[in-house]
């Protein structure tokens, strides 16, 4: 089977609550969706002309201030019935993402490597970081029952994140813990600091 262009429906969901802008979209993967989908300006517009081609989507061109005008994007009942159909399919695959810490650290061969110590306390400031995020976008968007039921789809996703990253921070906290703490990064050699 050919693969789905997963951007499409994307848009399709997020045009599927509410119209929205050119501009809204993108900022879309800045805050909730980019969380665990990613998208480039350079993508998103040429695939809303396409889609509007394919009457998946309309729009509506507004005027603010004096001669700005701009595009606000609905769904139409096509592009809402093609919505449902990839909801309602079962989800086979995973896809894998690209991680460029990960392939990195596939190539340390050795535990003694002066670069591995830097690496892994590099990426546990930044998914300590990230956890702190999500558990911020937790509180003040799921801090009542109400809120949840609302948006139970993004709450179980936005736990799912927590937890991911918790986990993360774990396995970077034992694996610091296991490698040799003094090493000369400037190398990669492993060699001891005198």
């Amino acid at each position: 089977m050919a693969q789905k262009n997963v951007l499409q429906f994307i848009i399709l969901g997020l045009l599927n609550e509410q119209p929205l802008t050119g501009y809204e979209l993108t900022k879309a993967f800045d805050s909730d969706i980019g969380e665990f989908w990613s998208a480039r300006h350079s993508q998103i517009y040429p695939l809303l002309n396409r889609m509007e081609g394919e009457r998946l989507i309309t729009h509506e061109t507004e005027v603010t201030g004096e001669k700005l005008e701009r595009k606000r994007y609905a769904v139409t009942p096509v592009g809402a019935e093609m919505l449902t159909r990839w909801l309602n399919e079962p989800t086979r695959t995973i896809t894998p993402g690209k991680d460029e810490f990960a392939l990195k650290l596939y190539f340390i061969s050795d535990a003694s490597d002066g670069r591995l110590h830097v690496m892994l306390q590099t990426q546990l400031q930044l998914h300590r970081s990230k956890l702190e995020h999500l558990e911020g976008q937790m509180k003040s968007k799921f801090s009542t029952d109400s809120q949840i039921r609302g948006h139970y789809g993004h709450y179980l996703i936005l736990n799912h994140a927590i937890r991911r990253e918790t986990e993360y921070c774990h396995w970077l906290e034992d694996a610091l813990a296991s490698a040799p703490a003094v090493a000369d990064a400037d190398t990669g050699t492993g060699a001891k600091r005198s």
